[in-house]
């Protein structure tokens, strides 16, 4: 994934170089660009591979076995529960796994892990690939 990112940014720096040019105009005071319209392209694309990057984190495993529909099951009560927070099924043959959330931390799965004991009592930590959560913005901040 990095490596692909890299190579379209080598390649944006390359293709500006060689294709961007711009014109003062003295009596107006502004710039035109002309660039080749592959450059928006590129930039499109690049944005697409960064906003579905995967980083190392955490998430919470609340069940595991080999029947399937046990699993449906299981993920639709903690969807009904937990309605904002993220549920992934993942086949590992043998067993479907269920696993919760996106933390950064293990200390920010743990807190979680705690409110879903009560539900799901066999539930455990584990390290995983998550989606990069959104971070609280100032303003959300009390």
């Amino acid at each position: 994934m990095k490596n692909n990112a890299r190579f379209v940014i080598s390649l944006l720096i390359v293709i500006c170089g060689l294709k961007l040019t711009a014109q003062s105009h003295a009596d107006t005071g502004k710039v035109s660009i002309i660039q080749d319209s592959r450059i928006d392209a590129l930039l499109s694309k690049n944005v697409e591979l960064n906003s579905k990057a995967l980083i190392k984190g955490y998430r919470v495993k609340i069940h595991f076995g080999a029947d399937k529909n046990k699993a449906k099951e299981i993920k639709a009560k903690f969807m009904t529960q937990f309605p904002s927070v993220e549920a992934y099924e993942k086949y590992d043959q043998p067993n479907f796994n269920i696993r919760v959330g996106n933390f950064r931390t293990k200390l920010e799965a743990y807190k979680f892990l705690k409110q879903v004991q009560a539900d799901f009592p066999t539930a455990f930590i584990v390290q995983d690939d998550i989606e990069f959560p959104e971070l609280e913005s100032e303003q959300k901040k009390p």
